[in-house]
């Protein structure tokens, strides 16, 4: 969704930051069949490696990531948010939370071998900075994984341009295929469990107006149970680094990242 400002290299996220509660019901809805989860394994297999979560967030991904990996940092610029992701992972081996941005990773160079940055939006066109610095922490061969909504796909996908009507689906995919990213798109579902959730989840994603539009067309798929279901398209994003001399370049002067 590429939110930057060439005044400020982090911009505030509408949702988690002002509704961590409401936000951690969202992660608990989302993708309930592992769809995304199942892509990265075959995209950016994480098992025996050193990674890390950029805009991670609370943390609510870091420990599905620790089971397997070596060793996970997270990186998030919201102090709050930081202080909830090291409460989450606190008796959890191997895993640290830091405050950090896309283009001051606290990690040294060659660190690390997968990059996860999960619905963070601050990779689009403008985001050259916040590449060259996923590009110095990686290793060799290591991957950075983007996973983010995708536009195109229907209802979802239309709220969100309803609220971003400058949005350019096909300048964001031109961007990442001219930097060398490979695109899975991916169809997963969203449950409810009740009407409640749905307000709240919803309400906290878009506007008034198109919060009420979401909620009634979501509310349209309840299911005899009270669960409602929703399906959510996503973009699974990724690009390696390259082993030899040859390595992505990014245009100088470019608008900063912004996790």
């Amino acid at each position: 969704m590429n939110r930057f400002s060439r005044k400020t290299e982090v911009y505030p996220s509408p949702n988690i930051w002002y509704h961590a509660d409401v936000y951690e019901l969202e992660n608990q809805v989302q993708d309930v069949d592992g769809v995304i989860w199942r892509e990265l394994e075959r995209q950016a297999p994480w098992w025996g490696a050193d990674v890390i979560d950029l805009g991670c967030g609370d943390g609510f991904h870091l420990p599905r990531l620790a089971e397997h990996a070596r060793s996970v940092l997270g990186v998030e610029p919201h102090p709050p948010l930081v202080r909830r992701a090291r409460q989450r992972v606190a008796e959890l081996p191997g895993v640290t939370v830091e405050r950090g941005r896309a283009q001051r990773i606290p990690a040294a160079d060659g660190a690390v071998d997968v990059v996860h940055a999960r619905t963070a939006y601050f990779f689009g066109p403008g985001c050259e900075p916040g590449l060259l610095e996923v590009d110095r922490v990686l290793r060799p061969g290591g991957v950075l994984a983007v996973v983010d909504l995708d536009t195109r796909h229907a209802p979802y996908g239309a709220w969100m341009s309803a609220d971003l009507p400058h949005y350019d689906a096909d300048a964001v995919d031109a961007f990442f295929a001219a930097q060398g990213f490979s695109c899975a798109r991916v169809e997963t579902r969203w449950v409810f469990p009740d009407e409640r959730t749905v307000e709240a989840v919803l309400g906290i994603e878009f506007s008034p107006a198109v919060a009420r539009r979401a909620v009634a067309e979501t509310l349209r798929r309840r299911g005899s149970a009270g669960e409602v279901e929703l399906p959510v398209g996503y973009r699974v994003l990724t690009r390696r680094k390259p082993t030899g001399l040859v390595a992505h370049s990014s245009a100088a002067g470019a608008s900063p990242s912004i996790p």
